[in-house]
């Protein structure tokens, strides 16, 4: 069995000055991406489109190859970063211009919740779990849907969220985790309850089962009514 290698684990072939080197490249890579963000104006990830997103990927390649491989000279990787600067300035550019490219680009707005119930189309369209959506909500101070009179998601992911003042709250479908709100295809004893798929409330009798004649779950949860803290 051969003798473990501590020079090749920690530094293979290279000598003790390449991390020196190394120390100067990421130096190199930290200036250059912070140059880039500050150049392009951005001022959070969660800002990010998708095109930025596939930019900043790209930067975090480039810039780690340049700190990791002593045979990855500066000057190309430099030139990545111009190329992909004026890219997103005559991406950004087109966008100002055209609204079709605009919206190839980044997207359109979607409505979410209208009225205190689920827009089904953009339901069943997005690609994000009820969980994590309801996570965002919760984190807004929702208890329920019925305290929202408009949710849109806007374009960089985020969710804008516009709520009933208090007098104008109704009775809706709770966002509660699952041991906060039991769920019933038949319904225990007389109330109002929501559909679990898209929020419509009805009032159902004991031991009633009911396709939502909206969505046609057949799933439902007791509806709460609280009103949000001022």
């Amino acid at each position: 069995m051969p003798d473990f290698d501590w020079h090749r684990f920690f530094l293979n072939d290279q000598s003790m000055t390449f991390l020196a080197e190394v120390a100067v490249r990421v130096l190199f890579a930290y200036i250059i991406v912070f140059i880039f963000l500050k150049v392009s104006g951005r001022r959070g990830i969660r800002q990010l489109s998708l095109f930025e997103l596939v930019i900043v990927l790209t930067l975090g390649s480039a810039s780690g190859d340049v700190t990791f491989y002593h045979d990855v000279p500066i000057l190309p990787v430099a030139m990545v970063f111009i190329v992909l600067l004026v890219l997103y300035r005559l991406t950004t550019f087109f966008t100002s211009f055209s609204p079709r490219f605009s919206k190839w680009i980044e997207g359109d707005v979607v409505t979410l919740i209208k009225e205190g119930l689920y827009e089904l189309k953009s339901l069943d369209n997005l690609n994000i779990s009820e969980d994590e959506f309801f996570m965002e909500l919760r984190q807004q101070g929702v208890e329920h849907l019925g305290q929202v009179r408009l949710a849109l998601l806007e374009v960089d992911g985020g969710i804008s969220t516009y709520f009933y003042d208090a007098d104008d709250v109704r009775p809706g479908m709770s966002v509660l985790p699952p041991e906060h709100r039991q769920e019933y295809t038949r319904v225990p004893k007389t109330g109002l309850y929501a559909c679990n798929h898209c929020g419509l409330t009805q009032q159902l009798n004991a031991q009633q089962t009911l396709a939502c004649p909206r969505c046609k779950s057949e799933l439902w949860s007791v509806t709460l009514s609280t009103k949000r803290p001022q």
